[in-house]
C-alpha cells in the first residue's frame, strides 16, 4: 500500500467503509468489520470520526450529490468516477455538516486522492471542495433535506401511513445521531450516576456517547447492556414472567433474551444465524444470564410443550433505526419489503402454534412501515378469532402516550422523545391466546 498520512488515516477509513456500502452493497456494520483500515486506527477519537463521516455521507448523500452538482460542470463516469465523488462527499459532509476547518477538509481529500492513486483528480477536488466553502450558504438555500435525502418510495410510504408533516418530522430525525441508551441488569441502583446518563420514562438510561462501551463502570460485571430504549419496551410488556416459559423468536443479538432472563422466565432464545447466535451466546457469558439457545428457523420450529409467553422481534426492513443505520437509505427496496410482511406473517402464524391457552405474544418490529406492523396483526386477528388485542397502558410506557395508537400498539417514531434525543422507530403488539391464565 502507498504511504498514507496519519494525520488523515480516519477520512480513509470512512472511504473504505463506504466504498464497501456502495461497491459491494454491504450494510453498514458488516463493512466496519470488513475495512482493515479502520480496525488499524489506534485511537478512538479517530474510529469514531470515521464512523461519523460515513454515517453522515450515508444520510446526507442526496444534499452532498446535489451540492457537487452545482459545482462540476461535468460529473465523473464509471467505477473511477464514483469514487473521486464518494472522496468529495467526504470534504462535503465535513466541511457543511461536521464542523471541519474547510482547510483541513480540503487538504485531507487531496492527499486522499493521492494515497488512491488519483493523482491527476487532486486539483478537481481542491477546486471544487474550495469553491464549496466559499458558496455552500447559497447552495443549500435551495435544497430540501427530506427530499434530497429520503428515497421516493420511502418518503411515499410514510406520508400515506403518517401524512406529510410527520413524514417529515422522521426525515429529519432521521438525520441525527442518535444517544447511547442502557438497559441496567437490575433496577437502578445509582447507575444513572456511575454512567453519567439520564432516566428516561421507559426506564432506559440514556448517555451522550463518549469513550470506550468496554471501558464504562459496570460493564466487566454485566450490569447492564446496550439497547435503545424502544427496542427495551417490548419485552416489558410480557408483564411479570418471574419463573414462566418464554421464547425469544428471532433472538440474537440477544438484548431482549436478557431483558427477559433478568425478569426471571427460562428463556429458549431461538434463531437462524449461527453468526448472530455467536454474538447472543457471548453477550449472555458476559452478562452471566441464562438461556436455552436454539439454532432454528422460526417459520417450522415448534417446542416441546406449549409455553407461556412468546417474544417475536421479526426480521424486517429496518426502517426505524435509519438513525443508526443509514445504509437502509441505500440498500433496501420495496420488494424487501414486500418479501419481509410475507415472512412476517408466516412466523407470527407459526409463533401462535406454541402458546398455552391464556399465553400472550409480544409481536414487534423495528420497522415504520405499516405492511411490518398493524397490517400483519390486523390479518392476523382476522385469521385467529382465538386470539385478542391486549391494548398496552400509558403507565407500562412510563406514561408517554405519544407512542400509543388507537388500538392500544405501540409505535414510537424517530422524532418521539425530541427534546431527549429521539427514539428508534418500533411497532409492537400484544396478543392473547384467549382461555385459561397465563
Amino acid at each position: 500500500m502507498p504511504h498514507m498520512v496519519d494525520k488523515y488515516s480516519d477520512r480513509r477509513a470512512a472511504y473504505d467503509i463506504l466504498t464497501l456500502v456502495h461497491e459491494q452493497r454491504r450494510p453498514l456494520d458488516e463493512a466496519i468489520e470488513m475495512a482493515k483500515t479502520f480496525s488499524t486506527l489506534d485511537s478512538l477519537r479517530d474510529r469514531a470520526f470515521a464512523l461519523l463521516i460515513a454515517r453522515t455521507v450515508l444520510k446526507r448523500q442526496g444534499e452532498v450529490a446535489s451540492c457537487l452538482q452545482a459545482l462540476i460542470k461535468r460529473t465523473p463516469k464509471g467505477k473511477p468516477g464514483r469514487a473521486v465523488l464518494r472522496l468529495m462527499a467526504i470534504g462535503v459532509v465535513q466541511i457543511v455538516h461536521l464542523g471541519v476547518k474547510p482547510h483541513a477538509a480540503v487538504d485531507g481529500c487531496v492527499q486522499l486522492a493521492a494515497e488512491l492513486g488519483a493523482p491527476g483528480l487532486k486539483g478537481l477536488v481542491n477546486a471544487v471542495l474550495r469553491r464549496l466553502a466559499e458558496r455552500q450558504t447559497e447552495i443549500l438555500a435551495g435544497i430540501d433535506p427530506v427530499l434530497a435525502n429520503t428515497p421516493e418510495w420511502l418518503l411515499k410510504s410514510w406520508i400515506e401511513t403518517y401524512g406529510e408533516d410527520v413524514a417529515r418530522q422522521i426525515a429529519l430525525a432521521n438525520l441525527s445521531e442518535p444517544p447511547l441508551d442502557i438497559t441496567l441488569r437490575n433496577g437502578v441502583d445509582g447507575w444513572a450516576e456511575k454512567l453519567e446518563a439520564t432516566m428516561l420514562p421507559m426506564g432506559s438510561l440514556r448517555k451522550r456517547f463518549g469513550g470506550l462501551i468496554t471501558d464504562m463502570p459496570g460493564f466487566n460485571e454485566g450490569a447492564w447492556w446496550i439497547q435503545d430504549a424502544a427496542a427495551a419496551i417490548p419485552a416489558r410488556l410480557l408483564g411479570d414472567i418471574q419463573g414462566k416459559t418464554v421464547i425469544d423468536l428471532c433472538a440474537a443479538p440477544g438484548g431482549k433474551t436478557a431483558q427477559l432472563a433478568a425478569a426471571g422466565a427460562k428463556v429458549i432464545a431461538v434463531d437462524r444465524s449461527k453468526s448472530r447466535l455467536k454474538a447472543l451466546i457471548q453477550n449472555l457469558t458476559r452478562l452471566r444470564m441464562p438461556a436455552t439457545v436454539i439454532r432454528a428457523d422460526a417459520n417450522e420450529w415448534q417446542p416441546e410443550e406449549p409455553v407461556d409467553a412468546i417474544l417475536l422481534d421479526a426480521p424486517c426492513s429496518a426502517t426505524g433505526t435509519i438513525r443508526r443505520h443509514p445504509d437502509i437509505l441505500h440498500l433496501k427496496t420495496p420488494s424487501d419489503i414486500e418479501a419481509l410482511s410475507r415472512v412476517q406473517g408466516t412466523i407470527l402464524e407459526n409463533a401462535s402454534k406454541m402458546l398455552k391457552p391464556g399465553g400472550t405474544i409480544v409481536y414487534c418490529t423495528c420497522s415504520i412501515e405499516a405492511v411490518e406492523g398493524p397490517a400483519i396483526v390486523s390479518e392476523f386477528l382476522e385469521d385467529h378469532p382465538e386470539f385478542r388485542r391486549s391494548p398496552i397502558n400509558p403507565s407500562e410506557l412510563g406514561g408517554i402516550t405519544e407512542v400509543l395508537t388507537a388500538d392500544g400498539d405501540l409505535r414510537s417514531l424517530p422524532f418521539h422523545l425530541g427534546d431527549q434525543g429521539g427514539m428508534d422507530g418500533f411497532y409492537a403488539a400484544r396478543l392473547q391466546l384467549v382461555g385459561g391464565s397465563a
